[in-house]
């Protein structure tokens, strides 16, 4: 389903210049503004409106449509994961291998990933015993970060 090869995780730090050469093995025209839209989700999982706000600090003429349009883009490529935690708030994250997952604190916001080896398991046995080809897991779970559990108390 994905048109891209599996990469490494995105807390890796990437340049423009890498975020360039990635697009170029897409065939998508590079354009500053996606090379700076991809650099900018290597740091971590981010709604359209705080890549848009991270982007324009290096440039200020990037207008929130080219984010909208880019992250589509970059998501029918494969490069982007868009991620539905609630109706209305999607945040985006750049292709992950599979088997890794969400912590969505409800006090901040902070999304954090884990790791889980049953769910690789759960998989393997559905797959054994329904015949079903499983191409993918979502699990998120909900509750508080450290910080936020410290200030409720």
């Amino acid at each position: 389903m994905r048109s891209i090869s599996k990469r490494a995780m995105y807390t890796k730090k990437q340049s423009l210049e890498e975020s360039r050469r990635e697009l170029n093995v897409t065939g998508m025209r590079v354009t500053n503004q996606r090379a700076l839209i991809l650099e900018t989700l290597h740091q971590g999982h981010m709604d359209a409106d705080e890549v848009y706000r991270q982007a324009r600090k290096k440039q200020p003429r990037l207008s929130l449509s080219t984010v909208y349009r880019t992250l589509q883009k970059l998501k029918e490529l494969g490069l982007v994961d868009e991620l539905h935690f609630d109706e209305n708030h999607h945040h985006y994250e750049i292709t992950q291998p599979a088997g890794h997952h969400h912590l969505v604190c409800l006090g901040c916001g902070k999304i954090l990933e884990f790791e889980c080896p049953l769910s690789q398991k759960m998989q393997e046995d559905v797959t054994r015993q329904k015949g079903f080809e499983v191409t993918g897991t979502e699990v998120h779970m909900t509750g508080y970060c450290s910080d936020c559990r410290r200030d409720r108390k």
